[in-house]
């Protein structure tokens, strides 16, 4: 589950693709996601977000490579790469973008100076629960965080 290199003490989180989760994932280390994940991601480091996953939630990371669907604002603080089947419904702020051809982007895309980094307030974060997934039988609320 968590792999450490030589000289590299990096830590991963990896939620497979058979998993659902619902909930605030704040950490320092690298997150790789190819499975469902509802709520907010947080890490000052790497994000990988595979083709098969579905993400409802606002992301903030280092930087970020996204393959797969993403229904929620991010805030990349680094590079943000967009893979050809990659799906993003949402705000985006970062300093570089690579969007590969086929790719979807949905939303505003705010860029900062590489000396600059953007800023957080700049993209309005709603929390996004289980209950604004489309087919969910709960109620709707979207908390402004």
């Amino acid at each position: 589950m968590f792999k450490e290199s030589p000289g590299n003490p990096e830590k991963e989180t990896i939620i497979g693709p058979s998993v659902r989760v619902e909930g605030d994932f704040i950490m320092d280390g690298n997150i790789i996601i190819d499975g469902t994940v509802c709520g907010t991601i947080k890490t000052s480091k790497d994000l990988t977000v595979g083709k098969p996953s579905v993400i409802f939630a606002n992301i903030e990371a280092g930087n970020a490579i996204i393959a797969g669907e993403v229904q929620g604002n991010l805030l990349i603080h680094n590079r943000l790469e967009l893979k050809a089947t990659a799906k993003i419904f949402g705000d985006v702020a970062t300093t570089i973008i690579d969007i590969e051809a086929g790719a979807i982007l949905n939303g505003h895309c705010q860029m900062a100076e590489q000396e600059k980094s953007a800023k957080p307030s700049s993209i309005k974060q709603e929390k996004i629960a289980l209950e604004d997934v489309p087919g969910s039988k709960k109620s709707k609320k979207i908390n402004i965080v």
